[in-house]
């Protein structure tokens, strides 16, 4: 997933209850599928921070490790400023990108 083209705002903003509940059935059912969307975002994010991370580690000390912590940093930084999994997810299921099934209530 392309985090830096998300259109989530990263601060934090009020959601329409009734919009989400336009596009899940009820409150709950959508509070259920933004969660579940959320913690795939973060997972996806903290595989690329670790691989992005990962390439900066070296096995041995030197005067060259300082400028890689500054590297490191920088990167953490960008992460840091991104939009938060919750509202990417929120976003999504607003813009109608999320694919759920919803169980059926006579089982």
């Amino acid at each position: 997933m392309d985090f830096k083209r998300v259109k989530a705002p990263e601060t934090t903003t009020t959601i329409d209850r009734q919009a989400l509940t336009a596009k899940v059935g009820s409150i709950y059912a959508a509070v259920n599928v933004l969660a579940r969307r959320a913690d795939q975002i973060n997972a996806e994010l903290k595989v690329e921070l670790m691989q992005k991370l990962d390439e900066f580690a070296t096995g041995d000390e030197s005067l060259e490790e300082v400028f890689e912590n500054r590297e490191q940093i920088e990167v953490s930084k960008y992460y840091e400023s991104l939009p938060k999994p919750t509202a990417i997810a929120t976003q999504q299921l607003l813009d109608d990108e999320i694919y759920f099934l919803l169980p059926d209530e006579k089982d």
